[in-house]
């Protein structure tokens, strides 16, 4: 029985690739109403995850539910719930933004007025009526974003979302995703970027070698595991570092600091970059 909360259930995925298992026994929940960061190296398996969940490839072993739906079994009643902003781009480019937009509206039943309020939501407005060709790459991406956004669906799957994008434009990009978010849909990406991963996603999943290593808030997984330690010049210029979740480490620096030894102090901020690299493996202690 899959809880009322649950959107997206992987239940010990496998996806091959002759010999290769690309996916190899993923377990995954994902909730409704959440941004979700499906993370990992090159090569870990995520791509393949989201083929799989938008149709592209279907498992070798195990089940995937989307709202209850199987996606083999069901996949019709699915997929006009969901849209897709993949990390390489299909615009007409002859037709101008407006004109791609309305085309692909035909394809869920849209009116035409959708268009023109999806280009204003991306700030796309006012290159409305200009061939997609002409357009920078940030812009092709955000049209992309838009024609996602059409039917308001209840998913989104996002493939690397502000690649090409300046800074403004991502923060457009990540403002529109949260509040699809407050509104019930379920937003899942894919990203590179670890300060994204932090400011925007609810929960984060790192797979690796086809396998999920961790599952949490991003916050939640730079406590569990990132080190806290502090590096300390002493009086005499020797510098140390003493380790915050060691008891003698703690001693060790008030020891220093009550005596007034200790010339400089600074603490070593949560990185969750360093801790992506550590839970995948491509950090060696």
């Amino acid at each position: 029985m899959i809880p009322p909360d649950v959107m997206i259930r992987i239940a010990g995925l496998r996806v091959l690739y002759g010999a290769f298992a690309a996916v190899d026994g993923l377990d995954l929940d994902i909730r409704r109403g959440e941004l979700f960061g499906l993370l990992g190296p090159n090569g870990a398996g995520k791509s393949t995850t989201i083929r799989v969940l938008i149709g592209q490839r279907r498992p070798s072993g195990g089940s995937v539910t989307i709202g209850g739906r199987d996606v083999v079994r069901e996949w019709a009643q699915i997929k006009p719930n969901f849209g897709y902003v993949p990390d390489r781009e299909n615009h007409f480019e002859e037709f101008t933004g407006r004109r791609n937009l309305e085309f692909f509206g035909q394809l869920y039943g849209v009116p035409k007025l959708r268009a023109d309020q999806v280009l204003k939501m991306v700030e796309l407005d006012e290159a409305a009526d200009l061939p997609v060709r002409g357009y920078s790459l940030g812009m092709r991406k955000k049209l992309l974003l838009a024609r996602a956004l059409l039917h308001e669906p209840q998913i989104l799957y996002l493939d690397e979302p502000t690649a090409n994008l300046d800074i403004h434009s991502a923060e457009v990009v990540h403002r529109i995703l949260r509040d699809r978010v407050k509104h019930g849909a379920t937003v899942i990406l894919t990203t590179h970027d670890m300060d994204e991963v932090e400011k925007i996603c609810d929960r984060v999943g790192i797979v690796c070698r086809g396998k999920l290593v961790a599952l949490d808030s991003p916050l939640a997984l730079k406590q569990q595991h990132t080190e806290r330690k502090v590096d300390v010049i002493r009086d005499d210029g020797e510098r140390l570092v003493f380790d915050l979740d060691d008891p003698t480490g703690r001693a060790g620096l008030a020891g220093l600091v009550t005596a007034g030894r200790a010339l400089s102090i600074r603490t070593r901020e949560f990185d969750f970059h360093a801790t992506f690299l550590k839970l995948t493996g491509l950090v060696f202690e």
